[in-house]
């Protein structure tokens, strides 16, 4: 009997050994709108960003130097238009990490799986299956109860910016697709030039009278917790994230590591409420079971559709 389970039992245990990585960084990455959340202020966003990229970026150049030097001309404009994009979706969930719940933050986040198709369809001028409309739907309907915690109140400065965010990156999810330049370009240093790309947004912004401390002022007045919820940004959110998604799709389908990736806002979910001590209500709780089901069917629709 032995000999006959052997050969099942070995793909699957391959299948977890590939999988759990990926969930590892879902997980940090709902853990994430908790860590930001901890170490940011209202006046601190920008310096805060600076920093956390700041800390990894020379990781990712030295890691990647002769496939940076590589890179065409036509390479760095298009990795660098796509990193000011991604400058925008920082700084708007960033700033709507600190205006709104770490739980919010992650379920809304998630409405990107809903809008990247939606405004796919609207690019290519094509209509989305009904039972995508649907889906949508339920989504938002989840998110308008998940903003309302205990009655009927106007969605949160948090909240708005979060679901700016969520369309931010819809864009940069379809100006990667769209921008011929990049689609060959190695996954490293397309990496590297869009996150140097928006640190140097952060750092223009630093320099601007009124926009908050200087990174330096900020760091040193950083404890120990201060400095752990940093690091975790920088190494597991951002270094550990990147170098698991490369390996990971190499080894399984994107369709697999999308699916996993996207149990993202039920750890922020998690993490907010065991270790933030944040509650949802009654409406938040109906909310955000709404926002799961309705990304969960949206992504199924949009993989079967033909």
């Amino acid at each position: 009997m032995s000999s006959v389970a052997l050969p099942t039992a070995l793909p699957s245990r391959r299948a977890w050994v590939t999988d759990l990585p990926v969930l590892l960084v879902a997980a940090v990455w709902g853990a994430s709108y908790l860590a930001a959340k901890g170490i940011t202020t209202t006046h601190t966003v920008i310096a805060v960003l600076v920093l956390r990229f700041a800390v990894v970026l020379p990781v990712l150049a030295v890691a990647g130097w002769r496939r940076l030097r590589a890179l065409s001309a036509a390479q760095w404009r298009g990795a660098g238009l796509l990193g000011l994009v991604l400058s925008g979706i920082f700084l708007l969930e960033t700033y709507g990490v600190v205006y709104t719940s770490a739980t919010n933050a992650g379920l809304i986040i998630s409405l990107t799986m809903i809008f990247t198709p939606l405004a796919e369809a609207a690019v290519t001028r094509t209509r989305p299956p009904r039972t995508f409309l649907a889906a949508a739907g339920l989504s938002v309907t989840g998110v308008v109860l998940l903003t309302q915690g205990g009655g009927f109140t106007s969605p949160s400065a948090g909240d708005l910016l979060m679901l700016l965010a969520a369309l931010a990156r819809t864009v940069h999810v379809l100006a990667m697709a769209r921008i011929r330049s990049v689609r060959d370009a190695d996954s490293l240093s397309l990496t590297t030039v869009q996150l140097g790309s928006a640190v140097m947004v952060f750092a223009v912004l630093a320099a601007v009278p009124g926009t908050g401390p200087a990174p330096w002022t900020v760091a040193a007045g950083f404890g120990a917790a201060e400095w752990a919820g940093l690091i975790f940004l920088s190494v597991f959110c951002t270094l550990f994230a990147f170098f698991v998604q490369m390996w990971s799709v190499r080894r399984t389908s994107p369709s697999r590591v999308s699916l996993l990736l996207g149990t993202e806002p039920l750890w922020a979910a998690a993490v907010g409420i065991s270790l933030g001590g944040e509650r949802l209500g009654v409406l938040g709780v109906l909310g955000a079971v709404l926002v799961l089901a309705g990304t969960a069917w949206g992504r199924r629709s949009a993989e079967v559709r033909p």
